[in-house]
């Protein structure tokens, strides 16, 4: 019985019938899968480590680039859409009632409930691909903050003259052997704790970077800042400023999305009370959280470096000491890249565990669970082709970061392909189809305009992230050290 239970997955759907009717009640949800234990508490450190990434650290230079006035007003833009788009998904994990409808596993399995045909397809190849990307882009990300606690106390050794070269390969080899054995984590559900030491790093480090910007700005040393941001002719061509507002803009709307992984998080709740009455309190926790943070680190860090602002005030060196708290700054970014990692990477685990096991089966390598005795820690059920599969995928994602250390670049392209349609276009189409709008009313008019504008914006976030893209391409090197 009990490795029978051990087995389910939140991620494949199991027959009731497999477990002794007794039992059914007690450990067991109306869907037959393992009793749900996630709280609103456990869904908020899921979502703030899904959005809270170590870009708060580079919003001061997205606000360099608006300036005052457009940079704290996209930002609450983003941030109300984020929200409102949310609660309209949260409402579609059950189907066709929000309550008492059949659950919904993941946002294809949302998407085929409400709207069906291609749109299924369309929605898994935007979910997935981002997933893929992100888990990239985390690999890179990570081994750049290890890389900047070797070179911050090389620059208090031996000066900020000094180059302080460090190769990033060595630190994405460490971190892919962290994630290869935080992978054997069955599912979602068993991530919980360290969502939680995930959310408490990105806290720790955003606070640091805060505190530090704050010294600086009471320190009373002048820079320059402006309402439009960047100044043509002074800090950029004329060019330079159009691209840059693209990339900026871009950067702040995927700065919140988190739609990839909602489905997933809310599918981790238990069902009293009602799982999107939980998810859209988790969700006001968690967006409200992101926005103080983001507006706080954004504005504050552009009043420290003004137009000057760096990519990332910790990895780029906007700061040189106090070099003890620069380094646990840093070390908190890769523990939270860790945590966050797996916060992606799961749901596309499970994608392909899921599809495997509906494809073959009577495989045995694909369905067979072994137990081991763990000490101290009871009984560990290993899959062999969980294992192989997770192991793998891990690795390939380690061998494309140090091969393509501009990926973050791509990523932002990608986040601009995956936003509208995950992020605004799906719940919309869904919340409409739901509730059954009809056609041409206020509220109906209002949704499709507000689908329509971000619709562009990720257009125009796209074209930033290809100009960008086109320009790490002239100056790439394979296994080139990262600065």
């Amino acid at each position: 019985m009990a490795k029978e239970m051990q087995k389910a997955s939140m991620f494949i759907e199991r027959n009731p019938g497999d477990y002794e009717s007794g039992d059914i009640c007690k450990n067991l949800d109306d869907d037959g899968r393992v009793k749900r234990t996630g709280t609103w508490v456990t869904a908020s450190a899921h979502i703030i480590t899904a959005v809270i990434g170590s870009g708060v650290l580079s919003l001061a230079w997205a606000i360099a680039q608006l300036g005052w006035v457009a940079g704290p007003a996209v930002l609450m833009a983003f941030s109300c859409i984020t929200y409102f788009t949310s609660t309209l998904l949260a409402d579609c994990y059950r189907a066709p009632d929000p309550v008492y409808g059949k659950r919904n596993y993941t946002y294809m399995d949302v998407v085929r409930a409400y709207l069906g045909g291609r749109k299924v397809q369309l929605c898994g190849l935007a979910q997935y691909v981002n997933l893929l990307g992100v888990t990239i882009g985390y690999t890179i990300t990570a081994s750049i903050s290890m890389v900047a606690v070797k070179r911050s106390n090389c620059f208090h050794k031996h000066g900020h003259h000094v180059k302080c070269q460090t190769s990033n390969n060595p630190f994405m080899i460490i971190f892919a052997c962290i994630q290869i054995l935080l992978s054997q984590i069955p599912n979602f559900h068993n991530l919980w704790w360290l969502s939680f030491l995930a959310a408490i790093m990105s806290f720790a480090y955003s606070s640091i970077g805060l505190g530090l910007s704050i010294a600086k700005v009471a320190g009373g040393e002048h820079v320059r800042t402006t309402l439009t941001g960047v100044t043509v002719g002074v800090d950029v061509s004329g060019s330079e400023k159009i691209w840059r507002t693209f990339q900026a803009i871009g950067d702040i709307a995927f700065a919140y999305a988190y739609s990839t992984v909602l489905v997933e998080i809310q599918d981790t709740i238990k069902s009293s009370p009602p799982e999107n009455k939980s998810m859209k309190r988790a969700t006001t926790l968690g967006v409200s959280t992101t926005t103080i943070f983001y507006v706080l680190c954004g504005l504050v860090g552009y009043a420290a470096f003004g137009n000057d602002a760096p990519g990332n005030f910790l990895t780029g060196f906007g700061f040189y000491e106090p070099f003890w708290l620069i380094d646990f700054a840093n070390i908190c970014i890769a523990i939270h890249l860790i945590g966050a990692y797996q916060v992606f990477a799961q749901p596309l685990f499970g994608f392909i565990e899921g599809w495997c096991g509906r494809r073959w089966p009577e495989n045995k390598f694909i369905t067979r669970e072994h137990a081991v005795d763990v000490p101290c820690c009871g009984v560990y059920y290993v899959n062999f082709f969980r294992l192989l599969w997770r192991t793998g995928y891990v690795i390939v994602t380690a061998v494309v970061a140090m091969i393509f250390p501009f990926f973050n670049d791509f990523l932002g392209l990608i986040g601009a392909g995956s936003f509208w349609p995950l992020t605004v276009y799906f719940p919309i189409e869904m919340h409409i189809a739901q509730t059954k709008l009809p056609k041409y009313s206020f509220r109906w008019i209002w949704l499709k305009v507000l689908s329509w504008v971000c619709l562009i914006v990720s257009l125009i976030a796209a074209a930033g992230s290809v100009q960008g893209l086109i320009q790490s391409l002239k100056t790439f090197k394979p296994f080139q050290t990262q600065d």
